[in-house]
């Protein structure tokens, strides 16, 4: 017995020094863990910061400077109609105070800034006048300063700022690599696609959505929420909700914060072969002009339907003077197209469209007093492709704003336009052959 006794004391005293080896052995394990660093993470490419831009001077010499953290190459060059210096860069994170550029001086009434394209940003200035580059540099850190990019503008006559204007289309001749500067040579920035190509036995009819404005195009504005950014959202759970139904072979036009010139868009259209073509939009409406409130459905015409109507489209159709695009050279082959009958059986189907998109979406949000509209949208005049512009609310009426931001209401209304497509396309479908 007394053996036996021995024995159980061993084996407890066994077990009880095996716990307290395993609980110091843990405890050096959680302080080491405490103790050591974190695990190294990979980081995506780091993008040059821009983190203060200013103005300085009058109306008749005025001086424009950005803060960077690095120095940078750019290319200036300035546009007529309206008066316009552009200034393009590669990729930067602008992480400048908000508000800037909303107040002008001297020669500049505004600035604004943002992505271009992929890899490219572009900062584009609204002049007030006729205005020529005295000088631009791009200078190294010194004395306490940044890495600095300085223009320097000087006003001048309209014939002098269309005869710089010529010169400055005219390629200039190679320079030796020895005498390329970083400071002068433009960012090398290729546009990226903004389709999918097609597989070769799909069939299925292509829906093009296009999320408008994007880049250094905000679009309207309330608070921190920007139109490009509350309508890039709506598109991309439109996007998923039709590719869930695998009924239709779906292209965006932009899938990030990209600008897109409004040919590029229409082109997007035509190229494709679109089936339909719907454009995402918010409007907005200043304060004392109202409270509109309500989706609006808009399909293309010569004659707008109302004066709000002309309004909008004008707004719309300046997208590309804002993101610097050169106007002047833009093809005039879009106003002949007008009058083709081809034309005119495209608006039939848009206006089809747009009665069953607004009998859809009536039943789960709400509707402008007066919904459907028309008037002279550049984005909407692809002579092939049936058109129509949802202008989804407005951001600057509280209850649309809630709506705007809100993941349900996107669910449910881009679930209506579903629907809207499915009715519309129906004829199409029924011959469609799906992907292999």
């Amino acid at each position: 017995m007394a053996s036996r006794a021995n024995q159980r004391i061993l084996l407890g005293c066994a077990l009880l020094c095996g716990a307290a080896l395993l609980w110091f052995g843990l405890t050096l394990v959680s302080a080491a863990e405490e103790q050591a660093p974190p695990p190294v993470q990979s980081h995506s490419l780091s993008y040059p910061v821009a983190s203060g831009a200013r103005l300085a001077g009058d109306i008749k010499q005025t001086r424009f400077v950005l803060d960077l953290d690095k120095t940078i190459p750019f290319r200036a060059f300035t546009l007529a109609d309206p008066y316009r210096l552009v200034v393009d860069i590669p990729q930067v994170s602008f992480r400048l105070p908000a508000g800037t550029g909303s107040a002008g001086r001297g020669l500049i009434r505004a600035f604004r800034y943002g992505l271009v394209m992929p890899g490219g940003s572009r900062i584009v200035f609204d002049l007030t006048g006729p205005a020529k580059i005295t000088s631009s540099a791009m200078l190294d850190p010194a004395n306490g300063q940044p890495p600095r990019l300085v223009l320097e503008l000087e006003e001048t006559d309209p014939t002098s700022f269309m005869q710089a204007l010529t010169a400055q289309t005219q390629p200039p001749p190679k320079p030796a690599p020895s005498q390329t500067s970083a400071a002068t040579v433009p960012p090398q920035v290729a546009p990226v696609a903004t389709t999918r190509p097609a597989a070769p036995t799909d069939s299925r009819p292509v829906v093009v959505i296009d999320p408008g404005h994007g880049g250094i195009d905000n679009g309207t504005r309330s608070g921190e929420e920007t139109e490009k950014n509350l309508v890039l959202a709506f598109g991309l759970a439109l996007r998923d909700r039709l590719e869930r139904s695998g009924k239709y072979r779906v292209v965006m036009t932009r899938t990030d914060d990209t600008f897109i010139p409004l040919d590029d868009r229409v082109k997007v259209g035509r190229t494709q072969g679109a089936a339909l073509f719907v454009s995402i939009h918010a409007d907005y409406l200043a304060h004392g002009e109202g409270d509109a409130q309500g989706a609006t459905i808009y399909t293309v015409s010569d004659k707008a339907t109302d004066a709000e109507a002309e309004r909008l489209a004008e707004s719309e159709n300046r997208a590309d003077a804002i993101g610097g695009v050169n106007l002047a050279q833009e093809p005039t082959e879009v106003a002949d197209i007008l009058i083709d009958l081809a034309q005119r059986e495209t608006r039939t189907f848009s206006n089809r469209f747009a009665r069953l998109l607004m009998g859809e979406m009536k039943t789960v949000t709400r509707m402008h007093k007066h919904p459907l509209k028309s008037a002279g949208f550049r984005v909407l005049k692809a002579p092939d492709v049936p058109s129509v512009l949802v202008e989804l609310g407005y951001v600057s009426n509280k209850g649309d704003l809630e709506h705007l931001v809100s993941e349900s209401w996107r669910t449910k209304t881009a679930n209506s336009m579903a629907q809207a497509i499915d009715a519309f396309l129906a004829k199409r479908l029924a011959t469609a052959t799906p992907a292999n």
